[in-house]
């Protein structure tokens, strides 16, 4: 069965960096475009960046571009988002997604706190 779980989340100052990690499992995870989304309180999930399965082309949320950065390794089943100069409202739950068959997949969520 599909598995995605999600690493490295935290509690960060303003300006600072994450990395998170989402390792993925139970299916060909070469042949699938990857996402992150992010969920705040009392907000709806949004989607945050996406990486084709060969990692050759990314998109991010405007809100994003130019601090994260979405990465894979295909080899180890790994998907990455490299999170630089946070601010508190990228404090959310981040999540790892992927649609597979009919179904959209998701991991259990990391908790993302930015606050001095």
């Amino acid at each position: 069965q599909v598995q995605l779980v999600e690493s490295g989340g935290g509690l960060v100052q303003p300006g600072g960096s994450l990395k998170l990690s989402c390792a993925a499992s139970g299916f060909t995870f070469r042949a699938y475009a990857m996402s992150w989304y992010r969920q705040a309180p009392g907000k709806e999930r949004e989607l945050v960046a996406t990486i084709t399965s060969a990692g050759g082309s990314t998109n991010y949320l405007d809100s994003v571009k130019g601090r994260f950065t979405v990465s894979r390794d295909n080899a180890k089943k790994m998907v990455y988002l490299q999170m630089n100069s946070l601010k508190p409202e990228d404090t959310a739950v981040y999540y790892c997604s992927t649609d597979y068959g009919y179904n959209r997949y998701w991991g259990q969520g990391t908790q993302v706190t930015v606050s001095s």
